[in-house]
């Protein structure tokens, strides 16, 4: 189990490390108690307000029916003379009878629409309302950072592999990426939770995290053959005629064993977890609804880029953006620079898987690809050898991801043994590192835009 916990623990250190965990429970539900406190405030002053309003309206109502009384008593007798003058003055101009009737429709269809208007933005409301995250920001954000903070865990794991199951000749990765769209993951607790607090997620969001990633090893041991350099003796006869023992050297293939440790990560992906949960069909329009208007918060989640410098070694060469076609793509790419992967992303507000970015950058820069996966680019470009690539190719890897066949990782070649791809954050790579030659496919190259 993932530690969630980043309290302050500054004026605290001094103390044992059971005190200083009781007064940082402490300052937590202090906080906690607050935050209550504040929003059953604000619910007593709108019941508050409302109670008043409707005092108001009572009072207000009643004095109005009391002078409706006194009125209506002489607008009777007002009406009856009225009706009178006005039955003898259309006899006399029939034609002002036409132009009641015209007013009247007129006034019958003003007050038809102005229920309809009413209904609409009635209608206009609950939609806006249905579309809209009801959660505190802070909670919103908090429950995203959870959700990140147990993949870096997760990463972390990963990478300190080889230093905890020591004793192994090799190590293999089977590896999917890591990373989640964030506005599925709030998009998905808005629909079956409401208005959350991240307290109340933290076990739901490790739920979810646990159903998206499956992280298993695997070892095994392999019999190989290698050729040996050996030394032998033999007796040979010497110039004297008499035998001499002389050594020599040989060629021989000998057996040896390999202890091998498999590392394997699944990513199902979080939309397809979702997807699996019993919503109901209300719950998953209302789904989508959020996922489409971003819960009218696209701003919540601007901080998915990470600051990231590019070393010497992984420069374009700057003969290759002479070509004002690679140019475009590159300059293009780069304004995504540091930006978190995103599973299934395919545009900058949701942010970007690999196949989802370099869609993008071809269709910002000339080409028209529409939304693919990597099989699908690979699938409209004409395979090249890798003596043949050149800057503004694509790049494709196999087995990257184990539950796909062919393509599973794409990036764009830049010469020089690198590549820009959306690996997690997007960034320059060099693609002559074991892991890419071990899952390297093959170069395509796109028809002339």
């Amino acid at each position: 189990m993932y530690d969630y916990n980043q309290d302050d623990n500054v004026g605290t250190e001094a103390l044992p490390y059971g005190q200083r965990a009781a007064s940082d429970a402490h300052k937590l539900t202090k906080k906690l108690i607050k935050k209550q406190i504040q929003r059953r405030q604000i619910e007593r002053a709108r019941a508050q307000a409302v109670q008043q309003t409707s005092r108001a309206a009572a009072e207000a109502g009643k004095k109005v029916a009391e002078e409706a009384a006194k009125l209506a008593k002489s607008a009777a007798e007002l009406m009856r003379k009225a009706a009178q003058t006005v039955v003898e003055f259309v006899a006399a101009n029939p034609v002002v009878l036409v132009i009641l009737a015209v007013i009247l429709a007129i006034f019958i269809v003003m007050q038809y629409t102005k229920v309809g208007l009413t209904a609409l933005l009635g209608s206009m409301g609950d939609t806006f309302m249905a579309g809209t995250y009801t959660a505190y920001d802070e909670d919103i954000i908090g429950v995203n950072s959870d959700y990140t903070k147990l993949e870096k865990e997760l990463r972390k794991t990963i990478n300190n592999t080889e230093k905890d199951f020591k004793g192994f000749d090799e190590y293999e990765y089977q590896l999917e990426e890591i990373g989640h769209n964030p506005y599925e993951l709030i998009s998905y607790l808005t629909v079956v939770y409401e208005n959350f607090t991240r307290r109340d997620m933290k076990q739901k969001v490790k739920e979810l995290f646990d159903e998206q990633y499956d992280l298993k090893y695997f070892q095994r041991t392999e019999t190989r053959t290698r050729t040996v350099t050996r030394t032998g003796y033999r007796t040979v006869t010497g110039k004297d005629g008499k035998p001499v023992i002389e050594k020599y050297t040989y060629e021989a293939e000998e057996e040896y064993k390999v202890k091998i440790l498999t590392v394997k990560l699944n990513n199902k992906g979080l939309g397809s977890v979702i997807n699996s949960k019993p919503l109901r069909e209300v719950q998953k329009q209302r789904y989508q609804m959020l996922l489409q208007t971003q819960g009218n918060k696209p701003e919540l989640f601007d901080d998915l880029y990470t600051d990231i410098e590019i070393p010497d070694d992984l420069e374009v060469p700057p003969e290759a953006l002479t070509d004002q076609t690679f140019a475009a793509m590159i300059a293009e790419g780069e304004k995504y620079l540091g930006r978190a992967y995103v599973w299934g992303g395919s545009n900058p507000k949701q942010g970007f898987d690999c196949s989802g970015f370099v869609c993008w950058v071809l269709n910002h820069s000339g080409w028209n690809v529409g939304r693919t996966d990597c099989n699908g680019l690979k699938a409209k470009c004409t395979v090249v050898s890798e003596a043949e690539a050149k800057p503004g190719d694509l790049i494709f890897f196999k087995g990257t991801q184990k539950s796909k066949k062919g393509a599973t990782h794409v990036g764009i070649y830049c010469g020089n043994g690198i590549m820009l791809h959306c690996g997690n954050p997007i960034q320059y790579t060099s693609i002559e590192t074991k892991y890419y030659r071990n899952h390297f496919l093959c170069f395509g190259r796109l028809p002339k835009n």
